[in-house]
């Protein structure tokens, strides 16, 4: 209960320190995108350091903080090409920038320093660039709303999820890559983001109660997604927690898993469901 007490303390705090910062907007969220996504790749790269993996450590910082400035929505009213972004011409210049220094000065193993660089960069900066870009779908106040969803869904979600799993949880979800998650935990975790989402989507009228539901499963999917995917990366790499920074959830990958996914899952979903209509 100890255990609890302190995850769920850390989860409140959490919830309004980042809420507070989405209110205030772009200026508040873009130095604290950019201090998220330099320390979690630190911690991503204290990882790949205890398995002897090296990475290009200033150049992942450098292109973490550009590709989190080119998700500013200031730069849609000014797309490099027609459908383009700016963030595309960002990743692009820096695959083909470790590409050209592997060349130039290659290392011990130049293609698993490129491998695990790019995947640094797609993992973190590139998936948080899209809480920038959700928070202005389509503008800055509905976004704010459209926000809101997958944080508090997320959060109920990790709530239901721990209780569902704690009091009931009998069947592993999967064993190979996190043995604690169980498949009453998911189940949980569904129920208590379905009741959030609805209960906004009655209150707002956004969505009707089968949209919210899709939305749910969804969110819900995405969230475990998130939340295995940073497992499976931990467990290739030999490591139980990402860091010790966060009292209760490690470090600041094990707390943002969940959302790394659920944020891109809802603009998404955004933009195929509800703007092209």
């Amino acid at each position: 209960m100890e255990t609890l007490s302190t995850r769920v303390l850390t989860s409140v705090v959490g919830f309004a320190i980042v809420s507070a910062i989405v209110w205030i907007g772009w200026w508040a969220m873009l130095p604290a995108l950019v201090f998220v996504s330099v320390m979690g790749l630190y911690e991503y790269i204290r990882m790949l350091d205890r398995n002897d993996i090296d990475v290009r450590r200033a150049s992942l910082g450098v292109f973490a903080a550009a590709i989190i400035v080119a998700s500013l929505p200031i730069w849609a009213q000014t797309p490099p090409w027609p459908g383009g972004s700016w963030r595309e011409v960002v990743l692009t210049v820096a695959v083909a920038y470790l590409l050209v220094m592997e060349v130039v000065r290659p290392g011990e193993r130049p293609l698993e320093r490129v491998v695990y660089s790019v995947f640094g960069l797609l993992y973190i900066p590139w998936l948080l660039g899209y809480f920038l870009l959700l928070r202005y779908s389509p503008d800055a106040t509905a976004g704010l709303l459209y926000f809101a969803l997958p944080l508090l869904a997320t959060f109920a979600a990790d709530i239901g999820g721990f209780f569902g799993g704690y009091y009931f949880g009998r069947r592993k979800l999967a064993p190979e890559v996190s043995p604690g998650k169980t498949v009453e935990g998911a189940i949980g975790g569904l129920l208590a983001g379905f009741l959030i989402v609805l209960a906004i989507a009655s209150l707002t009228g956004i969505w009707s109660p089968l949209e919210s539901l899709l939305y749910s499963i969804l969110v819900a999917s995405a969230s475990q997604l998130g939340d295995l995917a940073e497992s499976l990366v931990k467990r290739a790499l030999k490591t139980k927690d990402s860091g010790t920074s966060l009292p209760g959830h490690g470090g600041f990958l094990d707390r943002i898993d969940s959302l790394l996914f659920a944020v891109p899952a809802t603009y998404l979903f955004l933009q195929i469901s509800v703007f092209s209509r």
